[in-house]
């Protein structure tokens, strides 16, 4: 994103007191600017004596970010993506990988979609470990202290059929190629995320096959109050964020989101309108009422039609 006083020519309240008042917040660029508490930065405005111009250049700021939504990459981008023969990694459940034709695709953004009973944080631990155990590493961003190593244990030793020391050898590995952080919040997770790009860019990480957080709604959500345009803006750059990571490094990107009650009492996908069109694939999941059978429903995806749909058991 480009440096504020870029933006000076065509938007004169981006002036150079404007510009001097963000540096003061070690803010230099429109990215610094988004990373910022704007609650507190709005704040900020009341101790200088052009406060309210201040503000009207804050406003500026988030209208520039909310209209940036073009591609970020061309057609040419698009067909060299489409051919290549990227690799799908495993779900950890079979009937899973069958009905995605695959799994999940590298170089995807792909998100689960349900109640929270579901089984979205099951899945993204059969995932996290199927994927650590036999193809690299995996980054488990926990919102909500889902993630447990009990329960990777578990799914290790009940899809083995190999001795006990074998399995310990594996569970082994497959811990040592998880790295599981907190994040709380959304100001949190751009700093993970900036962190990694940048750790990928000096082949820092570079054996990284797959991210997961669970939740991106519990990030998100927070800062979509008021329907104010920063939140929104935040929405959509840590979006397009996670597919460029996933599109640059062929990373496969896996994230949940939760339900809301919708319109009529229907329940749907939270974060809006705006976030559905962000993930290459949407995938809704629901739990049955008898056994442990759950079923998984297309809700977008580049290479299957809407509502197709699979049964599936639950570990």
């Amino acid at each position: 994103m480009p440096l504020l006083r870029c933006l000076e020519y065509d938007y004169p309240l981006i002036d150079s007191d404007f510009r001097n008042f963000c540096a003061s917040h070690a803010i230099i660029s429109v990215e610094d600017f988004l990373l910022h508490d704007l609650y507190v930065l709005v704040i900020s405005t009341e101790q200088h004596h052009n406060s309210e111009r201040l503000k009207e250049g804050i406003t500026q700021v988030l209208t520039i970010i909310n209209k940036q939504h073009q591609p970020w990459v061309d057609g040419q981008d698009l067909l060299d993506d489409a051919l290549q023969n990227k690799r799908f990694l495993p779900t950890g459940c079979k009937s899973i990988d069958t009905f995605l034709l695959g799994g999940l695709r590298e170089g995807y953004l792909t998100e689960l979609v349900g109640t929270s009973s579901s089984g979205k944080t099951q899945i993204c631990l059969q995932a996290a470990s199927a994927v650590a155990k036999s193809w690299g590493k995996i980054v488990f961003l926990d919102s909500g202290n889902s993630f447990s190593p009990k329960r990777v244990s578990q799914i290790i030793t009940q899809t083995s059929d190999l001795s006990a020391y074998e399995v310990d050898k594996g569970l082994q590995q497959v811990m040592n190629n998880i790295v599981c952080l907190s994040v709380f919040d959304i100001f949190t997770l751009f700093e993970v995320l900036h962190q990694l790009k940048n750790n990928l860019r000096s082949q820092i990480d570079q054996h990284i096959r797959m991210v997961i957080i669970d939740s991106i709604s519990s990030l998100i959500t927070p800062i979509l109050g008021g329907g104010g345009a920063h939140g929104h803006a935040l929405m959509v750059s840590v979006g397009f964020l996670l597919k460029r990571l996933a599109h640059e490094h062929d990373i496969s990107i896996l994230v949940t989101n939760h339900m809301v009650v919708g319109e009529g009492g229907t329940s749907k996908p939270a974060l809006g309108e705006s976030w559905r069109s962000i993930p290459h694939v949407r995938l809704l999941l629901s739990r049955g009422h008898i056994r442990n059978i759950s079923s998984m429903s297309v809700l977008r995806h580049p290479h299957m039609a809407t509502g197709d749909r699979v049964e599936f058991e639950l570990q």
